[in-house]
């Protein structure tokens, strides 16, 4: 299945980068094919960011998946699936996907990953989406127990003692 969903993106890309190419050379932007491609990926990065600020205030459910509530992991999956990705429905499960970045190259559109409540524990408890990088401080959305809500994770009480890591989904941007 994962073998699918790869190749699946893979040719979502390669179709997405050859009609970007055919819109940079129309506007008369950067005809570099790497340029290109940058472009198109924070587009549909900023695409992504602003669908998931619409849910802003939907209260927490556990295993929430609708704007009726949302959980962590939910929330990240309905804002994807809007865009046409189906992901694995677990924080921890989201965690294993896309490649690991650190936090000084962070780019909006990554995801973030947390424990739980533990302090101890070494699991994956909770996911947000990277919104904003501006000046190295890092702004994400998630479904917090109080509801959607964006917070800022630099110097942060609850999150950073928490923080895991961070992944760059393969076809975040495309």
């Amino acid at each position: 299945m994962a073998k699918n969903i790869f190749f699946s993106l893979i040719i979502f890309l390669f179709s997405s980068f050859i009609k970007a190419q055919s819109m940079v050379v129309n506007q008369s932007e950067p005809t570099d094919s790497i340029e290109a491609l940058e472009v198109l990926l924070e587009q549909k990065s900023d695409a992504i960011i602003n669908y998931a600020k619409q849910f802003m205030g939907v209260p927490y459910v556990w295993g929430g998946m609708t704007p009726s509530g949302f959980d962590c992991s939910g929330f990240i999956n309905y804002v994807f699936r809007g865009f046409g990705f189906n992901l694995t429905r677990t924080s921890y499960g989201l965690a294993e996907l896309g490649t690991t970045v650190s936090l000084k190259n962070l780019q909006p559109g990554d995801l973030m990953f947390f424990k739980a409540r533990n302090l101890n524990s070494k699991v994956v408890g909770h996911v947000a989406l990277v919104i904003d990088t501006t000046d190295g401080i890092i702004q994400f959305i998630h479904a917090a127990r109080t509801g959607i809500r964006i917070d800022t994770f630099n110097n942060h009480s609850y999150y950073v003692p928490r923080y895991i890591k961070s992944k760059r989904l393969d076809y975040v941007g495309f």
